[in-house]
C-alpha cells in the first residue's frame, strides 16, 4: 500500500503526516511547491539574505528522494506583493494567488497518478481546496481519497459568523471569511463528496460537518501534536499583581476579540492584556480604539511568541470558529494554561478547571465570569499550568503522525478488501 500526498505550502501538521507515512513505509511521493534539504548543494544559500525565507520550507533529508516540487506559482505568490503587483495575488483570480497555487499542484498530482497507478499506488492524501482534480482521477483509477479538512466546514462558518455580524456590528469588517465565490464553495462540497475518509484535527471541526447537505464518509478526529515542552519554567501565583492575560491570533471577531476587549474593560486594573496579531479586514475604529488600551505586537518571531507565553499567566483565546487553534497547544507546552471556547480544539484537550478552562463561544458574560473566578483564585493558574504542560508532554507531534498513519492504513485496508 502506497500513498501520494500533496500540500502546496506545507506546515507542521503536513510535515508530520508525511514523516509518519515515511516511517510506516507507505509514502509513494510527496508533492509541494518549494522544498529545501540540508544536504543539498544549494542549502548554504538558504541561510543568507532574502533566501532565508526558504528556511520555512526545509524538510528532512530522508524525504528528498520522495519529494517533487512545482515552485513557480508559489514563487510568484511570494514575490508579487514585494514588487507591488497586488493584482497578481488577488483572491481566486490572480495568476499567482493562493488558489492558483493549489489548483496547479492539484492538476499536476492528478496527472502523475496515471503514471503511478501500476506501481502500487493505493491512495491520494490531499487538503481542502487542493484535492478536486486528484480525487476525480482517483475515482477513475480505483484509488482511495483521503481528505484533510484543517478548518471547519464552510456552511457552518457562514451560519455562525453571520451571527457575530449581528451581535457586534461595529466589528463586522474584521470578519473576512465570506470572500469565496459560489464556484469555489461548490468545489469544496465536491471534494467532500468524493472523499473516502475525512480527517479533522478537532471534535468541533467534525461537528461543523453536520451542516453538509450530502452523505459523508467516515470522519476521523485526530488532534495535532504539541511542540517541545519547556521544562525550565518556574511557576508563580499572581497574588500581588495583575493577572497577565495573553491573546495570540488574527485581530478579528472570528477569534472573539471583541468579547475579550469587553471583558478586559470590566476587569480593569485586575489584569494586564497583551495581544500578538495582525489587523484583518478593512480598517476598524473599534479595534483601533481598544488596541490603544493594551500592549500590542503586530507580529513576533515564533520563538519570541513562545518566550512571551512563558511570561504570561493565562492565554485567552475566545474564538468563534477554529479548526484547531495551534496557540492552544503552544501555550500549554510552555506551561501557560488556556481559557478558550467550545469551538476550538480546547474541547479535546482541556479538562475544565484542572488544566485550563472552557466557556461557551459567543457568550461574553460567561467569559467575564470565568476570568473573575480565576482572578479570585490566583493559585489555580500555576496548578493548571503544570497540568497543561504534563498533557503536552504526553502528546508530541510524533503521536499525531503515528495515529494519522494508522487511520490511513485502515482506510487503505478497507478499500483493498472491498475491491476483492
Amino acid at each position: 500500500m502506497k500513498v501520494i500526498i500533496s500540500h502546496p505550502t506545507s506546515n507542521q501538521f503536513n510535515r508530520t503526516v508525511v514523516q509518519g507515512m515515511l516511517d510506516a513505509d507507505i509514502l509513494q511521493e510527496f508533492h509541494t511547491s518549494i522544498a529545501t534539504f540540508p544536504a543539498s548543494k544549494i542549502y548554504p544559500l538558504v541561510n543568507k539574505g532574502p533566501l532565508k525565507i526558504l528556511k520555512r520550507r526545509e524538510f528532512d533529508d530522508a524525504l528528498r528522494s520522495f519529494t517533487h516540487t512545482w515552485p513557480w506559482k508559489e514563487a510568484g505568490r511570494m514575490l508579487a506583493p514585494k514588487l507591488g503587483l497586488h493584482r497578481a495575488v488577488k483572491h481566486e483570480t490572480g495568476p499567482f494567488c493562493l488558489d492558483a497555487v493549489y489548483r496547479k499542484q492539484d492538476q499536476v498530482v492528478a496527472k502523475r497518478m496515471n503514471q503511478l497507478a501500476n506501481r502500487g499506488l493505493s491512495g491520494v492524501y490531499a487538503y481542502e481546496d487542493g484535492a478536486l482534480e486528484s480525487f476525480r482521477q482517483a475515482k477513475k483509477l480505483g484509488i482511495a481519497c483521503l481528505y484533510d479538512l484543517p478548518i471547519g466546514y464552510w456552511r457552518s462558518a457562514r451560519k455562525l459568523l453571520e451571527q457575530e455580524k449581528e451581535r457586534w456590528p461595529e466589528w463586522a469588517s474584521t470578519i473576512t471569511g465570506f470572500m469565496d465565490s459560489p464556484i469555489k464553495l461548490q468545489k469544496k462540497d465536491e471534494e467532500l463528496a468524493l472523499a473516502d475518509c475525512v480527517l479533522v484535527a478537532s471534535s468541533f471541526t467534525a461537528k461543523t460537518l453536520e451542516d453538509y447537505p450530502g452523505q459523508l464518509p467516515p470522519i476521523e478526529v485526530i488532534p495535532y501534536g504539541f511542540p517541545d515542552v519547556y521544562e525550565q519554567r518556574r511557576f508563580q501565583s499572581p497574588k500581588n499583581r495583575p493577572v497577565r492575560l495573553l491573546f495570540v491570533g488574527g485581530l478579528s471577531q472570528r477569534k472573539g476579540i471583541a468579547d475579550l476587549f469587553w471583558a478586559a474593560d470590566r476587569l480593569g486594573d485586575a489584569v494586564e492584556l497583551t495581544l500578538v496579531g495582525k489587523k484583518l479586514g478593512a480598517p476598524n475604529k473599534a479595534l483601533d480604539r481598544e488596541l490603544k488600551k493594551h500592549r500590542w505586537h503586530p507580529s513576533l518571531p515564533h520563538q519570541e511568541i513562545l518566550s512571551l507565553m512563558r511570561d504570561q499567566d493565562l492565554l485567552v483565546f475566545p474564538s468563534l470558529f477554529e479548526g484547531f487553534g495551534m496557540v492552544i497547544s503552544e501555550a500549554m507546552s510552555q506551561g501557560t494554561p488556556v481559557l478558550t471556547t467550545d469551538r476550538t480544539a480546547g474541547v479535546d484537550f482541556i479538562d475544565h478547571g484542572k488544566n485550563g478552562w472552557l466557556v461557551e463561544a459567543g457568550k461574553k458574560e460567561a467569559l467575564l465570569e470565568e476570568l473573575q473566578n480565576i482572578i479570585a483564585h490566583p493559585d489555580w493558574l500555576p496548578e493548571a499550568g503544570i497540568k497543561a504542560r504534563d498533557l503536552a508532554r504526553r502528546r508530541p507531534w510524533e503521536v499525531y503522525g503515528s495515529e494519522i498513519t494508522a487511520a490511513i492504513q485502515k482506510v487503505l485496508s478497507n478499500q483493498s478488501a472491498m475491491a476483492l
